[in-house]
C-alpha cells in the first residue's frame, strides 16, 4: 500500500522533536511537488522537483521534471510513503560550522542580556532574575554589549551592586571575551588590581588602580572557575535543549566549537542511544585535546564525529582583545591580546596535526590571523591538505595574508552575522584603511579559499537565515546601511547557500555524504516557506522552517504548516 499525505495538511503542532509523528522509523519516501535546490561539487546549484529517500535514510534519486515523477510514482514499491510538498522550497539541511551547543542550552536558563539597549535595561533583567531565583548561590548570565548602549562605555561592579549585593554575579559579554562582575564576585576571587590578570587577560581598573568589574578574556576565568559547576544531568539537558532548538531552525548539522571531556561523554551516550536529533561535528577544547587518542568518526550512524581541536590565538574586537598589528584606533597603545607566543602556537598546531586531528584556531585580529597562518605553514604540505585546518572567525585579515588561506589549504570558518553586528563598532576600532581585509568574504573566495559559514551562537542568534541574509546583503535586519556595509565583499546567494551546506560538510571531512542532496547522501533536508534564491534579499532573514528531516525522518514540524 502506498501512503500519501501533504506536509501542509497534517495538523501537527509545534514540538521539539516530532518522534510522535506516525512515520515508520525506516521507510522509503517520495517527496514531490517541491522547489528543490542543492549545491553541486562544482559550487553550482542543481534544481529538482522531487526526491526519493531509501530505507536507510539516504537519497535514492532526485528528479528535475514533473514528467519524470509520474513514472517514479507509478513504479513506487509497496509501502512507499508519497508526500506532497505543496510547492514549498526544499534545501539541504543547513550546517552551522561554528556554535557553542551547551552554552546555547545553558543560556535558556540564565540571565539573558542579549539585545539590551541600555545599562538600565540590563540591570532590570539582572534584578528580575535574582528576584525570581532567590536560592541561587550565584547570578549567572551572558549577552551584554556595551556598544549597543548609549555612550558605549563598559559597565562597572558598582552598577551591578545596585541590584545584587548579597551574592556574586558573573555576566559574560556577548562575544564571550569579557565578563562583568559585581563587588561580591571580585572579593570572592580576591581580585584587587591589574596585576591579578593572568597571561592572555586583563583586569580593567579605574584611575586609582581598583578593578572596575570588567575582566577581559583570560581574566574572566578568575571568577568563572568559581561559579558552581552544573551537574552532568544539567549539561546533558542543556545539550539536548540546544540541539532541539537548532533542529527547529533548519539546522541538521552543527560544529560544536570547544567541548569538554564531559561533553564528549554526553555526546557519545546520546549518539550510541540514537538520541542525537542532528549531526554533531565536535571540536575538543584545547584543554581537552588528550580526551581522545585518535579521531572519532561517524559514531552513532554518522551522527557524531570528534576529529578536531579548538585553539585560541586572541580575544574579540568588541572588548579590544583581538590581537592587532597596530593599535586600536580608539585606544592608543592597545594592540589587543595574543594568547600564546608564536613558537608555542606553532608547536601546538604541529603536535595536534601530527596526531591526526584538524586544528581550528580562533583568530579575529590581523596579528592573530597572521600568527595562525604562520603556524599552519609549519605543518607539512600533504598533512595540511589532508587535515583541512581552519581559522575560526578570520574577521580582520591583513590584505597580504588573504591569499595564504588558499595557498596553505586553510578553511576560513566565518560567521556572516558578525559583520552586520560589528560594522558600527569595527569602524571605531580600526582605521578606514584597515577595513580592507575586514570580513572579506569576496576576497577570500576569489583568492580560492573555502568559507564554511556559521553563527557563533549564542554570541549571535542561531537562526541560519539571519546568516544567509547577512552574507548576501551586508545589511542589518532593519536594513542598515541601505547600500550595505563594504558591500563589495558580499557573497552571491549561491555562494552563501553552499557555505551553509556543502562547504560546511567539506570543513568536517563529510563532503561525500553530507551537505548535498545527491544519490547516496544522507537525506538531511528542510522545507521552508519562501525561496531564498528568488525573494528580495532583504527578506531572506524572515524565512520560516516548516519541517526538518534528518536521515530521511522528520524530526521537527512547525505549527501552522497546514
Amino acid at each position: 500500500m502506498i501512503r500519501s499525505t501533504s506536509l501542509l495538511a497534517r495538523g501537527i503542532g509545534l514540538g521539539p522533536l516530532i518522534a510522535v509523528l506516525a512515520w515508520p522509523a525506516h521507510a522509503q519516501t517520495l517527496i514531490h511537488n517541491i522547489n528543490g535546490y542543492t549545491c553541486e561539487a562544482n559550487g553550482r546549484l542543481a534544481r529538482f522537483v522531487a526526491i526519493q529517500v531509501d530505507a536507510q535514510g539516504r537519497v535514492a534519486e532526485r528528479w528535475s521534471s514533473a514528467a519524470e515523477v509520474v513514472g517514479a510514482r507509478a513504479a513506487a514499491p509497496v509501502g512507499m510513503s508519497i508526500v506532497d510538498g505543496a510547492g514549498q522550497t526544499l534545501l539541504p539541511g543547513l550546517i552551522d560550522a561554528h556554535g557553542h551547543v551547551r552554552a546555547l542550552g545553558e543560556a535558556r536558563g540564565r540571565v539573558n542580556l542579549v539585545g539590551t539597549r541600555s545599562l538600565d535595561e540590563a540591570l532590570e533583567r539582572v534584578a528580575a532574575y535574582a528576584e525570581a531565583h532567590p536560592q541561587a548561590p550565584w547570578v549567572v548570565g551572558r549577552g551584554w554589549n556595551q556598544e549597543q548602549w548609549p555612550g558605549g562605555k563598559f559597565p562597572t561592579a558598582s552598577d551591578l551592586d545596585r541590584v545584587v549585593k548579597d551574592r556574586p554575579v558573573y555576566l559574560g559579554r556577548i562575544d564571550g571575551h569579557a565578563a562583568w562582575v559585581n563587588s561580591k564576585a571580585l572579593a570572592v576571587a580576591e581580585i584587587t588590581g591589574a596585576d591579578d590578570a593572568p597571561v592572555g587577560g586583563r583586569v580593567e581598573v579605574d584611575e586609582r588602580g581598583n578593578p572596575t568589574g570588567v575582566l577581559i578574556d583570560a581574566a574572566g576565568n578568575l571568577v568563572e572557575l568559581l561559579v558552581p559547576t552544573p551537574s552532568r544531568a544539567d549539561d546533558k539537558a542543556a545539550i539536548v535543549r540546544a540541539l532541539t532548538e537548532l533542529a527547529s531552525l533548519g539546522i541538521t548539522g552543527v560544529h560544536d566549537a570547544g567541548i569538554t571531556p564531559q561533553d564528549l561523554l554526553i555526546y557519545r551516550e546520546l549518539a550510541l542511544a540514537g538520541e542525537l536529533p542532528i549531526r554533531v561535528y565536535a571540536m575538543l577544547a584545547e584543554s581537552a585535546r588528550d580526551a581522545l587518542e585518535a579521531p572519532l568518526v561517524g559514531e552513532g550512524n554518522d551522527y557524531l564525529t570528534v576529529s578536531s581541536v579548538k585553539v585560541y590565538a586572541d580575544g574579540a574586537l568588541g572588548s579590544r582583545g583581538a590581537a592587532l598589528l597596530a593599535s586600536y584606533a580608539d585606544e592608543a597603545g592597545n594592540q589587543g591580546l595574543a594568547f600564546k607566543a608564536d613558537s608555542a602556537l606553532a608547536a601546538l598546531v604541529r603536535e595536534t596535526s601530527a596526531r591526526g586531528f584538524q586544528v581550528n584556531v580562533h583568530a579575529i585580529g590581523d596579528a592573530a590571523n597572521r600568527m595562525v597562518l604562520d603556524a599552519f605553514a609549519q605543518v607539512p604540505p600533504h598533512e595540511r591538505t589532508v587535515r583541512r585546518h581552519r581559522v575560526e572567525h578570520a574577521q580582520i585579515i591583513h590584505p597580504d595574508d588573504i591569499a595564504r588561506f588558499a595557498d596553505l589549504n586553510v578553511i576560513a570558518s566565518m560567521q556572516p552575522t558578525h559583520a552586520t553586528s560589528d560594522m558600527f563598532m569595527a569602524v571605531k576600532r580600526l582605521d578606514p584603511q584597515r577595513l580592507v581585509g575586514a570580513y572579506a568574504w569576496r576576497r577570500l573566495i576569489e583568492g580560492g579559499a573555502k568559507i564554511a559559514a556559521g553563527s557563533d551562537f549564542p554570541v549571535e542568534p542561531a537562526n541560519p537565515f539571519f546568516g544567509l541574509h547577512a552574507a548576501v546583503t551586508r545589511r542589518s535586519r532593519d536594513g542598515r546601511p541601505a547600500a550595505g556595509w563594504i558591500v563589495e565583499e558580499a557573497m552571491t546567494r549561491t555562494e552563501a547557500l553552499c557555505a551553509f551546506t556543502s562547504e560546511g560538510a567539506f570543513a568536517a571531512h563529510a563532503e561525500d555524504r553530507q551537505g548535498r542532496l545527491d544519490r547516496g547522501y544522507w537525506a538531511d533536508f528542510i522545507l521552508i516557506d519562501a525561496d531564498p534564491l528568488e525573494i528580495p534579499s532583504q527578506e531572506i532573514w524572515k524565512i520560516g522552517v516548516g519541517a526538518t528531516w534528518v536521515s530521511g525522518k522528520p524530526i521537527y514540524e512547525a505549527s501552522g504548516t497546514r
